[in-house]
């Protein structure tokens, strides 16, 4: 491997320019991708000039935490930036890829979202330029260039709101609008209706805009003469900013299109010819390692992600993996991993519904529609799955038979090898790159406060990731396994002790006198997370009265977290958490933690009666 000073004094030539072009919240909606309403001209060029991968996924269905594993080739849940906005701080030796390019001699620019849930390392030392005004054009003379422009026009906001979606495709030409009513594309999991058409037809509109910005990028490489010297990639951050897609792990919400144009002479091995597809297994960790390859840089061994292209290839993936955690207000701990044709789905809090209420999802017209219409009982069979009050503990589908993810194959006998691998492989990815996600927010939050970095708050040691994995499995798995699960009870680590408290809540119905009187001691718990998910245990039980003064203590609690924690579980109570409704009611003045607020808020309407007034 050459080494960096030697990098720095290549002529830049000889090393590839690198431009991104990303798109927010869209699935491979695009006429390459064989979409029959897709109006794509230049992606599908640009496909038709390179590369079309077939199977690249995101490691989260949302923004933030799957740009943090974009940007550090390390799963979020591994380092902390899993939780929808949160501020992590990285350790000092894990360095966002762009900083391995500027020391080797490449001018680093984004223009302009970051969205990276951790404030050190600063943009400013990730990036030449990071900002609205930021582009490979201001480079010095004679300096390669990583390029990174992020379009935002096709969030779900660009759906939901119409005046961002007649902004946003204000240029597009009559011929290539969509007629809602003749799309044909329609995922069963929705409501066929003429309000969920009109917003399928903003998402098509949306990404034609895309295309025609990306179209606006490659005529400016042209003619600044730099179409032989750059590779060229378009890749989205995850799938459609709709329900059931955006935020979950299923193909709806991590499959994303991907495609990259290499010049001939910067093509290693076949890589890049013109018209190919490629269906490799592609992680969005495996993004920054790609580029520091295909950049001559050594990969750091500390990454996840695999470099896919360029002349030293790490080896192809198995499986793609994928992490769900804090979704703005409401926690539901979904991990998924994936093959070229399975789909494994492990649900850690299968007692929560699918559909949470979130503030912002709900605000959108085909989540209304959805409730809508599950009111009325008159959801088609597919969309009304995902209205269902709990989820079952596992997921498993057959993408090949059933590309829509409908069929749940988990407890189908005839699967039951494929079952066991799927599992076997996604346990055996949490245990090796450390599943933070399995550990309370507040916990976190409260480790913290004495370690260098967020990292630092999970023991790495192998048996103590087994142990904690193994917890959260029985938490979720029934009442048959609460022998297993009470003897962690005295555990010395309180997320052991919260995965005890949490599996007696779970299956509270079924607890004995021997479960609850566990719950009744760990309300007296020396840590938050474990009080909150015990008192949650003897509210289920039945033993209110012993249950909500500790979560309406914990509504004062210095740790916001756990605040967050104890709202959850008083708006889930229903009419049991009236007596908790003045604490509910001061809970709204919690200014600084927006999400509080929300929780609160829905919990204080459902109580009165009233209309959910989200501020």
């Amino acid at each position: 491997m050459a080494s960096v000073t030697t990098l720095i004094t290549t002529a830049a030539s000889e090393r590839p320019n690198i431009l991104w072009l990303s798109a927010e919240d869209i699935s491979p909606h695009f006429g390459c991708y064989g979409d029959p309403h897709a109006v794509t001209p230049n992606v599908d060029a640009l496909a038709d000039q390179g590369t079309r991968f077939t199977h690249v996924f995101t490691a989260a269905g949302v923004c933030a935490p799957c740009r943090s594993s974009i940007i550090t080739g390390m799963y979020q849940n591994s380092v902390g930036t899993h939780h929808m906005r949160c501020n992590a701080r990285m350790p000092e030796w894990l360095k966002p890829f762009p900083i391995y390019l500027r020391e080797a001699g490449y001018y680093c620019t984004n223009n302009s979202k970051t969205d990276y849930q951790f404030k050190k390392p600063s943009t400013g030392e990730i990036w030449d330029e990071n900002g609205g005004k930021a582009g490979w054009q201001n480079r010095p003379d004679g300096l390669p260039f990583f390029a990174v422009y992020n379009f935002t026009g096709c969030h779900e906001s660009g759906i939901a709101s119409k005046s961002k979606y007649e902004s946003v495709t204000s240029k597009l030409k009559p011929e290539e609008r969509q007629d809602a009513a003749k799309l044909t594309t329609l995922p069963p999991y929705y409501p066929d209706t003429p309000v969920v058409r009109e917003d399928w037809k903003r998402n098509y509109e949306l990404i034609t805009a895309f295309d025609r910005w990306v179209g606006e990028h490659l005529q400016r490489l042209r003619d600044a003469g730099l179409e032989d010297d750059t590779i060229v990639m378009i890749w989205s951050d995850h799938g459609v900013g709709l329900p059931r897609a955006k935020r979950w792990l299923y193909d709806s919400g991590t499959r994303i299109p991907f495609v990259v144009r290499i010049p001939e002479r910067f093509r290693v091995g076949g890589q890049g010819e013109p018209g190919t597809t490629s269906d490799a297994l592609v992680n969005s960790t495996d993004f920054g390692p790609t580029v520091l390859n295909l950049a001559g840089l050594p990969v750091p061994d500390h990454m996840h992600g695999r470099a896919f292209l360029g002349s030293k290839l790490t080896p192809p993936r198995e499986y793609v993996f994928g992490a769900r955690d804090r979704m703005d207000e409401r926690y539901d701990i979904i991990r998924a991993v994936r093959d070229r044709r399975y789909r494994y789905i492990r649900n850690f809090e299968a007692t929560k519904p699918y559909y949470q209420y979130m503030n912002t999802p709900e605000k959108g017209a085909t989540m209304q529609e959805i409730r809508r219409l599950e009111k009325s009982g008159e959801l088609p069979p597919a969309a009304a799955l995902f209205t269902a009050r709990s989820k079952p503990a596992e997921e498993l589908y057959d993408l090949e038979k059933d590309p829509h993810e409908i069929n749940n194959l988990a407890m189908d006998p005839g699967y039951g090898e494929i079952r066991k691998r799927m599992l076997s492989a996604m346990t055996a990815w949490q245990e090796k790159v450390g599943d933070m996600g399995l550990m309370p927010e507040s916990e976190i939050e409260r480790l913290v406060r004495t370690t260098d970095s967020t990292y630092e708050v999970l023991p790495r040691d192998a048996d103590a990731l087994k142990q904690m994995t193994r917890a959260a499995v029985l938490a979720s798995t029934g009442p048959e396994v609460f022998p297993e699960l009470l003897k962690l009870a005295e555990s010395p680590n309180p997320t052991l002790r919260y995965w005890v408290a949490t599996g007696i809540g779970n299956f509270a119905e079924e607890a004995g006198e021997n479960e609850v009187s566990v719950a009744r001691r760990m309300i007296a718990d020396k840590t938050p997370a474990v009080r909150i998910a015990a008192a949650r245990a003897l509210c289920r039980s039945g033993e209110v009265e012993a249950g909500l003064p500790v979560l309406v203590k914990e509504l004062g609690s210095d740790n916001p977290w756990a605040r967050l924690e104890a709202a959850i579980v008083l708006d889930e109570l229903d009419e049991a958490a009236r007596p908790a409704l003045p604490a509910l009611q001061k809970a709204l003045k919690d200014q600084p933690n927006k999400y509080i607020v929300r929780v609160a808020n829905k919990a204080v309407n459902d109580l009165l009666g009233t209309d959910h007034q989200v501020p």
